[in-house]
């Protein structure tokens, strides 16, 4: 692998790739929203391991930014080499109650981390499937298996699509793996207003951890890579439970969340 392309990719878990694949000597291209940030970050890595560095400043909420970064995972030139990996780890927590009038976050969420998704994995699978190779991760969550809100909806489907995006693409060299996180010590919370309290220290994870075993995972070929013994439990009983168990464990999450805001 050359070059990785990860959306979201000065902070959390984006940025926890981008150090993983600069340190394996993987050139970038770093997609975020702020300008400043993104100059911070590539300007680091390059100096700390050497890379090349491009940056795309997109609000993946914005279709014309989604097309932009659409167009450069199928370029391949002098000018833009060609893209190997695509990380899609852009998201954000989608706060809004399911019976609000107000649809602003709503719609964003769906952007974000739904419409931006299937159009950039489309781009790059079309991309790779000419070359033969290349890998595509997707960053979903371990809430698709509990029902907390929309963003547990639209992380179901993220999971899902990236799981039949892996089929489809079985026996073309393109490598797709949905990653679903579960608590991770990021920026995530703190920006949605969650302080995590009422979370068991043991079930937080590093991003760098989190990175990790998902990259040995993807090289082992998995369809779906859930970092940790204690997810792959939790997701494996969340599999078998009884629907109206999910809904009781829900609610109680979703009751820890309110009191935490």
């Amino acid at each position: 692998m050359h070059r990785a392309l990860i959306t979201g990719g000065t902070s959390g878990i984006g940025a926890a790739f981008a150090t993983a694949f600069a340190r394996r000597g993987v050139d970038l291209v770093l997609v975020a929203r702020d300008e400043n940030r993104l100059q911070e970050s590539a300007a680091a890595l390059r100096r700390e391991y050497g890379i090349d560095v491009e940056t795309i400043a997109a609000d993946l909420s914005d279709r014309d930014h989604q097309q932009r970064v659409a167009d450069r995972l199928e370029a391949a030139d002098a000018e833009h080499p060609a893209i190997d990996v695509l990380v899609n780890n852009a998201g954000f927590s989608v706060r809004t109650e399911l019976t609000s009038a107000d649809m602003t976050e709503h719609d964003r969420g769906y952007e974000v981390m739904m419409r931006s998704v299937i159009l950039l994995s489309a781009a790059a699978a079309r991309a790779m499937t000419a070359r033969h190779q290349g890998w595509i991760i997707n960053v979903g969550s371990v809430s698709a298996f509990v029902t907390q809100n929309n963003y547990s909806a639209i992380k179901s489907w993220v999971n899902s699509y990236t799981e039949a995006l892996h089929v489809q693409l079985e026996g073309t060299g393109v490598q797709v793996t949905l990653l679903a996180p579960g608590w991770v010590r990021t920026e995530f919370h703190s920006r949605a207003g969650i302080k995590g309290s009422s979370i068991p220290g043991f079930l937080w994870l590093t991003p760098e951890r989190l990175v990790e075993e998902c990259l040995r995972d993807v090289a082992r070929g998995r369809a779906v890579s859930i970092p940790s013994k204690r997810f792959q439990v939790l997701v494996a009983l969340a599999r078998v439970a009884p629907r109206a168990a999910i809904h009781r464990v829900s609610s109680v999450l979703s009751s820890r969340r309110s009191r935490e805001r």
